[in-house]
């Protein structure tokens, strides 16, 4: 299973003080250098942490998969167009919110803008992904919008509080993920993941790909990035 890491907290820890450091790109390279396959950011209406500038250099500097996420808006296609990452993931977003809550709404209001917001990238060569909720309905809906992937919302599973709540919500992420291979979607998962609970997720054969932001990070403040990554592709991939 690949591992894309997001390193938008590692701006967050720039932009608490507007400096110049930690850069998001160097953290990028020691991900990738310790073996991760993937680099994902979330570019922000509100530009919270991760900066266009950020996002150009990391497509200038490094050699694996850049995925960003962002709004299906005007604005984002434009600079994703312009950018021109590997992947763009549609995510939904509020100001107000500390970080992503929940899956687009495909199935309903979502559709029509996340199926012009995916038109336009497909059309200038950029793969999409869609970030929804573990619902049969949203799974067909992504496809009927052009997206070639799927991002399964991993979060009520990582936040479920009993045992028995937490393997019905396994069991919903893996009935989401066999679907979207049926229909002919790349499937991958994230939000909430960490060192304690990912072990699951991996077992899971239809998810290509998790995407791990704050648990790996944190880990990393405390025993460096590369050691912080190895030890999640060692989670991901056991001998």
């Amino acid at each position: 299973m690949r591992l894309g890491v997001n390193i938008d907290h590692v701006a967050t820890v720039r932009q608490a003080r507007r400096a110049r450091e930690p850069e998001p790109i160097t953290a990028a390279l020691l991900a990738e250098m310790a073996g991760a396959e993937g680099i994902t950011v979330h570019l922000r209406g509100d530009r919270r942490h991760i900066q266009e500038r950020d996002i150009e250099l990391l497509r200038e500097a490094i050699a694996t998969k850049l995925n960003v996420e962002m709004a299906a808006t005007a604005e984002m296609v434009r600079i994703a167009s312009r950018v021109k990452p590997d992947q763009v993931t549609l995510v939904p977003e509020r100001p107000d919110e500390l970080t992503t809550t929940g899956g687009l709404d495909v199935a309903g209001a979502a559709r029509a803008q996340v199926s012009r917001a995916a038109g336009r990238l497909t059309k200038v060569g950029i793969a999409v992904s869609v970030f929804i909720d573990a619902d049969p309905a949203q799974v067909r809906a992504s496809r009927a919008t052009g997206a070639g992937a799927i991002e399964i919302n991993t979060g009520p599973y990582a936040d479920a509080r009993t045992g028995h709540a937490r393997k019905a919500a396994l069991a919903r992420v893996a009935d989401a993920a066999r679907l979207a291979r049926d229909e002919g979607l790349e499937v991958l998962a994230g939000h909430g993941l960490t060192y304690v609970n990912v072990h699951p997720i991996s077992l899971i054969q239809e998810i290509a790909e998790v995407n791990i932001g704050h648990s790996l990070i944190a880990r990393a403040v405390l025993v460096g990035m590369d050691r912080a990554v190895r030890e999640m592709i060692a989670l991901l991939n056991p001998r």
